[in-house]
């Protein structure tokens, strides 16, 4: 099914005896769901941008490529940088906004402007009885009641289909530059992201991959070339500098995975505690790409290493089987957690029809 309207979703979805499996683009989707496909991508189009109020609100049908377009042509931009992970899944098709926001995808760029859930302002779904619910706006405010937002982003589509998503967007920065630091082992180079994460300097990037750190600075021409003297003293060691265009290539590697595609092994993403990092890896072995200072860790592994994945991870974070055969994708649930999160789906789709299985 590809309805090419609200209603048409709406009727869709209120009528339908069987699952549905919800799909955007099928670039990021994972888990193991089943049903009937029902495609957003009849929903599309940009409703409103206003440059000057920093505001986007598009259909999430719209294809990722096509926002980032649209902002380009104003020099703005989504700040949570989204990740394009077609690569390292080895998909094909095009990344949509509303895929985006249900899977709360968030690049590099987090650790200094949040993810794709602080960007949103507000959504319109259908719920899983076929009922149309919209929750915020189009400018920040303070939330009363329950954040149905903050809730959609990150839920994969188990709580409702997204026709709509308002966005807060960011202006290009006048400069970028990126600190190469080498010569540290990986408890080092990962001390020395946290270093510069610490400090005044607004660091926007800090990533680690084949004993090199990587620190990224953006704004004013001016602010970034005082900032790249003051990190280059603070964290010492070897350290090169790369501006531009080659400083926003190294972060798209980092974004997509680049370092990890086309490999034999299993690809785990696995969030800890920053200062766990190093130890997380050495426990477990494999090839890593450190994101967020450490505390994203994209893993290249050996398959069937899953009980060592989650035994590494145990009660300082969590682990998600992005590619490989066997085992659970999702993390465990906290039996309390799982409770809760039952009740809220129950609430949404009291049918259990949207994305059955996803998150198990």
């Amino acid at each position: 099914m590809r309805p090419s309207s609200e209603a048409e979703l709406a009727d869709a979805v209120a009528g339908s005896m069987r699952p549905l499996l919800v799909r955007g683009g099928g670039t990021r989707t994972l888990g193991h769901a089943v049903g009937e496909v029902l495609e957003t991508g009849g929903i599309s189009g940009v409703e409103l941008y206003e440059p000057g109020a920093l505001t986007l609100v598009v259909r999430a049908g719209t294809p990722l490529a096509e926002v980032e377009g649209v902002l380009a042509g104003e020099r703005q931009r989504l700040a949570f940088e989204p990740p394009d992970l077609r690569g390292i899944l080895g998909r094909e098709g095009v990344s949509t906004i509303g895929g985006v926001v249900a899977a709360n995808a968030s690049g590099p760029r987090r650790v200094q402007a949040g993810a794709a859930r602080d960007a949103a302002l507000g959504v319109r779904f259908v719920d899983g009885t076929g009922t149309m619910v919209r929750n915020g706006g189009r400018v920040m405010k303070n939330v009363t009641g329950y954040d149905l937002v903050k809730l959609m982003a990150g839920s994969r589509g188990v709580l409702g289909v997204m026709t709509e998503v308002s966005l807060k967007v960011q202006a290009m920065p006048e400069a970028e530059a990126t600190l190469v630091v080498e010569g540290l082992d990986d408890p080092a180079g990962l001390a020395c992201l946290r270093a510069a994460l610490g400090s005044p300097f607004d660091v926007s990037g800090a990533a680690r991959h084949s004993g090199r750190s990587l620190i990224r600075v953006e704004g004013m021409a001016g602010s970034v070339a005082y900032r790249v003297r003051r990190l280059i003293a603070l964290v010492g060691g070897e350290v090169s500098l790369v501006e531009g265009e080659s400083s926003a290539a190294l972060w798209r590697a980092v974004r997509d995975v680049v370092p990890l595609q086309g490999r034999p092994g299993e690809v785990w993403r696995v969030v800890t505690l920053p200062t766990a990092a190093a130890e997380v890896v050495a426990r477990i072995g494999g090839e890593a790409l450190w994101d967020w200072g450490g505390g994203l860790i994209w893993l290249l592994a050996e398959p069937g290493r899953g009980a060592e994945v989650v035994a590494a991870v145990a009660g300082r974070g969590h682990a998600t089987l992005v590619r490989g055969q066997g085992g659970p994708v999702f993390p465990p649930e906290a039996p309390e957690v799982a409770a809760l999160a039952a009740g809220i789906r129950a609430k949404f789709d009291p049918r259990g029809i949207l994305n059955r299985g996803m998150m198990g």
